[in-house]
């Protein structure tokens, strides 16, 4: 994956953020929180990931149109993938 320092940094901290989310998620099932407080938080981590999902393949795809491959087929190829990533969601 090739992204800028500053948008790996981006990416690190969105990823921090989410992992102290399902810490805190944990938590609140140990302690026996009420379901639709636990199902709102695991929400919410999935939205975070999507996030960071999104991003990630829009780097990519910023990265391949700003710096395309020497074949044109490989360089559609990508895109293509690119494309495909985004409509998973």
């Amino acid at each position: 994956m090739k992204v800028t320092p500053e948008e790996q940094r981006k990416i690190l901290n969105r990823l921090k953020r989410t992992e102290g989310q399902l810490r805190g998620i944990q938590k609140m099932i140990e302690d026996e929180k009420e379901c639709i407080d636990v199902i709102t938080q695991l929400s919410a981590v999935r939205s975070s990931i999507d996030r960071t999902m999104g991003l990630i393949v829009a780097e990519n795809l910023k990265a391949c149109l700003e710096q395309p491959a020497d074949d044109p087929s490989e360089q559609n190829a990508k895109i293509q993938q690119a494309i495909q990533m985004i409509m998973k969601k």
